[in-house]
């Protein structure tokens, strides 16, 4: 009796001495109500199924702002960011002016192409053409508005900005009373309120010139200048950021190494949390979008697979 409950012991402290070393981490999301919070919930899943020794929780949160303060505080261990924002908190600038934090990159999961979209009959036919034209730079309180205002002042272009809701903006549009917006796009395509405009009136896209994709690479290092080739119409230059997922140097190299690892290999599960993340190339969607260095244990994945990792993504020594 003393030999199997010595043996039970035994087994006991194993398991629990097992348990004790597991990795437990918090992963900051953003609403419940978001389609992104799906695909959190999803690289949980993906986590805790491949990384051996750690396990993920997901907590709402109130995303990109929230989440890298958490972090800070060491209430999350990593979490959604958007490129812009987190180029602005390690370069201690904006929001977080004087204040630079410790933030790394791990991956980029999606871009989000910054369209100029107006009617066609409106005359526009490039951007210093809306001097004076009622435009909306993007949907009140969002980035794409704050964004598209900062982009603008970068440029030196002007326009009469119109505020409002989606609903009021695309309607204004179709009644003529708008000129055009600023919609955030996925990789190629518009985006759904954009195309029910079309269905309405011609619409134009309107792209940066070699002089202003330039201007911006150099003014506005939070965000990209990327090369967009639409389904349908001319290939065009737009400004960018993109949504990923951020660290704290406090993750180890190893733990950060293996949760990228698992990520990039998934085929599968991000892509059903996520239907535009199918066929999904997020290496290239992470040197595309990314515009702050990444973690180590990220780099070293990229560095094993040969991938070229852009100047602006290398980490500190």
């Amino acid at each position: 009796m003393k030999k199997i409950m010595g043996v039970l012991l035994s087994s006991l402290l194993v398991t629990t001495a097992a348990q004790a070393a597991d990795t437990k981490l918090l992963i900051g999301s953003t609403s419940a109500s978001s389609s992104h919070y799906g695909y959190f919930v999803a690289v949980g899943q993906l986590i805790n199924e491949k990384v051996p020794g750690v396990q993920t929780t997901v907590v709402e949160t109130g995303a990109t702002m929230d989440n890298i303060r958490r972090m800070s505080r060491n209430q999350v261990d990593l979490g959604l960011v958007t490129t812009n924002v987190a180029q602005h908190a390690v370069s201690g600038t904006k929001a977080f002016e004087g204040k630079p934090q410790d933030l790394a990159l791990l991956w980029v999961y999606t871009g989000a192409p910054q369209n100029v979209i107006v009617r066609k009959d409106s005359g526009v036919t490039k951007l210093e053409e809306l001097k004076e034209v009622r435009f909306n730079p993007g949907i009140k309180g969002s980035a794409t508005e704050a964004t598209t205002e900062a982009v603008f002042k970068s440029l030196d272009l002007s326009a009469d900005y119109v505020r409002g809701s989606t609903t009021d903006i695309v309607g204004a549009i179709k009644d003529n009373r708008v000129a055009g917006y600023v919609k955030s796009g996925s990789g190629n395509r518009l985006d759904s309120s954009t195309m029910d405009i079309a269905t309405t009136v011609e619409i134009d896209v309107l792209g940066l010139n070699d002089a202003q994709a330039a201007t911006l690479r150099d003014k506005m290092p939070d965000i990209s200048v990327i090369d967009v080739t639409p389904t349908e119409g001319k290939p065009y230059k737009t400004w960018s950021f993109g949504v990923g997922v951020a660290a704290t140097s406090a993750m180890s190299e190893d733990v950060a190494y293996q949760i990228v690892k698992a990520v990039m290999e998934d085929k599968s599960v991000q892509a059903n949390a996520m239907a535009a993340l199918k066929n999904a190339n997020i290496a290239q969607r992470t040197t595309t979008f990314g515009t702050f260095p990444l973690h180590k244990g990220a780099a070293r994945w990229f560095k094993e697979q040969g991938i070229d990792i852009p100047a602006v993504l290398q980490p500190g020594k």
